[in-house]
């Protein structure tokens, strides 16, 4: 999978296809809205949906620390999905994995779910945050409105699930996509099972769509 080399702020980051962002710099992937936990929410409430989203993240998460340098995850909110998510067989699942990555530096930068949900289990060690968390030249956040003054640097943020319709004359598809503006970028969901929220490209953005393994500019 090829990744696109972005520059923001001054700085050099790589959207990836697999719906990340890696900062060299800094030795960091950037991780919005993974929803452990959301398949079997749903399944709590009666509603029968496919296991197996837990696993089919960590596969994920392990696949791009095996393909990059990664020192440091930050997770732009929405790391739970919700209180009934919080089954055995997922907090054993990421139990493991974190097992697995015991020097791996951890962030949780709060999001709404979260707030529902409650923090990770402290075994997982993760450094938990409210936003705006600030890694100059950016602010680490969850909501992408947040207001511009509590925000010291370029925002990347999460909560959207953005993608864009991309439209023939007789098909559409709708892929994930990752959206920068002037002040601020959304990163599209990692998670498997989280949907998406159609957006339309503003003035002065750049919307970049992810077609299987590669990230391309779309004109707006």
């Amino acid at each position: 999978m090829d990744p696109l080399t972005l520059s923001i702020a001054d700085t050099d980051i790589l959207l990836l296809p697999q719906r990340a962002v890696y900062w060299p710099a800094q030795k960091m992937l950037i991780i919005a809205d993974i929803h452990f936990g959301k398949a079997a929410a749903f399944r709590a409430h009666g509603i029968p949906v496919p296991s197996g989203t837990t696993t089919d993240n960590l596969q994920r998460l392990d696949a791009l620390i095996a393909a990059y340098e990664v020192a440091h995850i930050v997770f732009l909110g929405d790391f739970l999905h919700a209180r009934a998510g919080r089954a055995i067989a997922t907090l054993q699942a990421l139990q493991a994995w974190r097992s697995r990555h015991p020097a791996l530096q951890l962030t949780l930068v709060r999001g709404n779910h979260d707030s529902h949900a409650g923090d990770p289990p402290a075994e997982l060690n993760i450094d938990v945050v409210d936003e705006p968390f600030a890694c100059a030249p950016f602010s680490f956040c969850h909501h992408p409105e947040l207001p511009h003054n509590r925000a010291s640097g370029y925002v990347l943020a999460g909560h959207l699930h953005p993608v864009f319709r991309i439209r023939s004359s007789s098909d559409a598809l709708r892929l994930p996509c990752f959206v920068f503006g002037p002040n601020g970028g959304v990163l599209p969901s990692f998670g498997a099972f989280t949907g998406g929220f159609t957006i339309d490209g503003q003035s002065g953005e750049r919307i970049f769509v992810i077609a299987e393994d590669v990230v391309i500019q779309i004109p707006v």
